[in-house]
Order: structure tokens, then sequence, then C-alpha cells
């Protein structure tokens, strides 16, 4: 049975990735102007959500997939960023869950660290 906290990481990046396909234009506009290719970079990133989602279920995955879900975290956060800095684009939005998104991201890629501890801990021990 998959540990408590891997289940919070699947059903959260299960859900935003799917959330990537399902209200694309939101992550769209969330966007900086200075990237291009905006609905390219909203559906590559949903599909690494769900696959990290699920690779991290997987013991044989879980490592790699850990690691790739801290690499997306670190990879948006100019995203989060951009829509901080303007939040007169999101007015469904409050101004201060926009910032306080911007932490949580910290807390986020910790949480995803600690969760596969036991696996980094273990593929330590085993190359020396």
């Amino acid at each position: 049975m998959p540990r408590t906290p891997l289940l919070v990481i699947t059903l959260f990046f299960l859900t935003g990735g799917i959330a990537h396909f399902v209200v694309a234009d939101f992550f769209m506009m969330a966007m900086p102007d200075y990237l291009g290719y905006h609905k390219e970079f909203v559906l590559v990133s949903g599909v690494l959500e769900i696959l990290g989602a699920i690779g991290i279920l997987i013991p044989q995955t879980r490592l790699l997939a850990g690691y790739g879900l801290i690499a997306l975290i670190i990879a948006v956060y100019p995203a989060n960023i951009h829509m901080a800095l303007h939040p007169e684009k999101y007015k469904n939005l409050s101004e201060l869950f926009l910032y306080i998104r911007l932490p949580f991201q910290f807390i986020f890629v910790w949480f995803v660290w600690w969760a596969i501890a036991p696996e980094r801990l273990e593929n330590k021990n085993i190359n020396g």
C-alpha cells in the first residue's frame, strides 16, 4: 500500500495535470508574455504532471518521478511569479492567494523531497 504522502502528491498532480487539458486557456493566460509556445508548454507540463503522479506510485520509478516533479515545480515558478505580479489579469483569484502560492511552491518541493526520502536513502546506500 502506498504511503499517504505519495497519495497526496498523486492526487495533487493528477488533478493539476488533467486541469491543464480541461482549462488550458487559464494556464495559457498564466504564462509570462516573454515565453512563446504557451499552449505547447501547458500541454507538455500537463502530461508531465500526469506521468509524475503515476510514476511516484510505482516503486521502480518513484525516485525519478519525484525528481521530475520537483524540477517541474521549479520550472513553472516563473508563471506563478508572473501571476502574482499581474493580479489584474486574474480577477477571479484574490491577490493574497497569488502571493501565498509563491512560498507554497517551496513547501511542496520539500514535501516531494521528503516523500521520496526512503528511496533516496536506499539509492544512496546501494550506490555507496
